[in-house]
């Protein structure tokens, strides 16, 4: 995957699943924790884990840049705790969205703000009840609207803080679909901001390649090619028609 060159590497353009696998028995060779979930092998031998693997991806140098994202970090790991998500949902849709945001972004600023929306996506979750949230059936209507003020709810959680400007827009409109088919303002085309739907992308590809309660994970190529299949819907069109594949 090609990128634009800039003075500031803030992500590594690898693909972002090759070399992983299962976790073996043994502890990450980076910050010596025992390894949960999927782990990376090392060039230099030896395995670390998911969350090592993509911290070394970003190359943020400024204090007040580590605060703001250590804090937001923080803030999506309860999240997914919460939700029962295994591995790192939020911090790796976040990493995987600046692989694809470089095709269109070159500023590291700019950057930075694409990866905390993407990494806060889901903020406003807090605010939706375990018997929502977990809720294993479909959800009824009054559920649905619970559910759908997420949305607005992140942005409400985000916007006091100024380096979130950006992050607490792409938050408000990560559930907009191309189409104008979604929520909360039913917005469409270029009218979504470009971070949200880089992210829509991205979520839609770990939702491919990630084992479901009711299918087994696809492998990247024939996630792609269904990404590449379907350009041009609501949600996919950034991606492929733009970019002329992921």
């Amino acid at each position: 995957m090609r990128t634009h060159g800039t003075s500031e590497s803030w992500i590594n353009t690898r693909h972002p699943t090759r070399d992983i696998k299962p976790a073996p028995s043994e502890d990450c060779h980076r910050c010596g924790c025992r390894i949960f979930g999927l782990a990376v092998s090392l060039v230099e031998g030896g395995s670390c884990c998911e969350s090592c693997y993509l911290d070394t991806h970003k190359d943020s140098k400024a204090a007040s840049v580590h605060a703001y994202e250590g804090f937001a970090e923080a803030l999506t790991t309860a999240l997914d705790l919460r939700e029962h998500e295994t591995g790192l949902h939020s911090k790796r849709v976040a990493c995987h969205t600046l692989v694809l945001a470089r095709y269109f972004i070159t500023e590291p600023a700019h950057l930075r703000r694409v990866y905390w929306g993407a990494l806060q996506h889901d903020v406003g979750k807090i605010g939706v009840p375990d018997a929502v949230l977990l809720k294993h059936g479909p959800l009824d209507e009054n559920e649905w609207a619970l559910m759908r003020a997420h949305p607005e709810a992140g942005r409400r959680i985000l916007v006091p803080i100024p380096a979130f400007d950006e992050a607490a827009q792409i938050t408000l409109c990560h559930e907009e679909r191309y189409d104008g088919g979604g929520y909360p303002a039913g917005l469409r085309g270029s009218d979504i901001p470009l971070g949200a739907r880089l992210f829509a992308v991205i979520d839609t590809l770990d939702a491919m390649t990630n084992d479901r309660p009711y299918r087994k994970a696809l492998d990247f190529e024939t996630a792609k090619a269904e990404i590449q299949r379907k350009s041009g819907n609501a949600v996919l069109t950034i991606g492929s028609r733009e970019t002329g594949g992921v």
